[in-house]
């Protein structure tokens, strides 16, 4: 598959290099997210370079993180889901564009789908009534005979089987805390969701990146607990997938890595 480039960088953060285009998915580059600390390594220089194209899955802070979007530059182009534009134009971010499921964009020889996702679409959460709303989502790009699903943030959700051709996912497998809330993947669901999909590659991500500050440093099951989920998950995803039986290749990358690509020609199975 030479002719894309993915690099984890962490989070839901994955840099695609695809028909002469870098687009970077819901970026977040700094060492902080708010109570969030990085345990990653740090974000670098050519993670956010040349970045063409910025794609957000919906409002949690933890994936629409203003002081990273400020790192691109005032010329980077920023697509959030539909609704959630002028919200973002007011906290300075200049190029905004929206996008819903069923839409499409075109960006040079790329082509971005909107398609659904389950997940709560506001800033603060599924609780709240206050402040910006949008419905969370996640995107195709597809160039140069290459499709990649962005997932963001969703746990399965109907027409999921329904989805076109997938050369490589990018599927979440956990978050950033001991227990996960509605509208996430577990790897179990994770690897029901390959079953759905079908694609060649899979990219586990939304792992090993962000946890609580001084939680992995805590005594006792705790602590044990959280320094256990910023590692297990992806490999737990890896052996649901093989004790399904699914043709796709697991590509565990571990955040601020190239993800290994294997050379397929077109078409070929996984």
């Amino acid at each position: 598959m030479a002719e894309v480039g993915l690099r984890f960088v962490g989070h839901s953060t994955v840099r695609i290099e695809l028909a002469d285009r870098v687009v970077l998915t819901d970026p977040v580059l700094t060492r902080r997210v708010s109570a969030l600390t990085r345990v990653a390594g740090t974000c670098t220089a050519a993670d956010r370079a040349r970045v063409d194209l910025v794609l957000l899955s919906h409002l949690h802070g933890d994936h629409l993180h203003l002081p990273s979007l400020r790192l691109l530059g005032p010329g980077v182009r920023v697509v959030v889901p539909r609704g959630a534009g002028g919200w973002l134009r007011r906290k300075g971010i200049r190029r905004v564009e929206e996008l819903a499921p069923g839409e499409e964009l075109v960006e040079g020889g790329l082509r971005v789908t909107g398609v659904p996702a389950e997940h709560s679409g506001h800033r603060w959460g599924p609780r709240s009534t206050r402040g910006p709303q949008a419905v969370a989502m996640g995107h195709l790009v597809t160039g140069a005979g290459v499709t990649v699903y962005a997932a963001g943030d969703t746990d399965l959700f109907p027409g999921m089987a329904d989805l076109p051709d997938i050369d490589v996912a990018l599927l979440p497998v956990w978050g950033w805390g001991p227990t996960l809330g509605p509208g996430h993947l577990t790897p179990a669901r994770a690897a029901r969701a390959v079953e759905l999909l079908a694609p060649r590659v899979t990219v586990p991500v939304h792992w090993g990146t962000l946890a609580l500050a001084g939680l992995t440093r805590a005594p006792g099951r705790a602590g044990a607990r959280m320094r256990r989920l910023l590692v297990d998950p992806p490999h737990e995803f890896a052996a649901a997938v093989a004790r399904l039986g699914l043709d796709t290749r697991v590509a565990v990358t571990p955040p601020g890595c190239d993800v290994e690509l294997p050379e397929l020609a077109p078409d070929s199975p996984a």
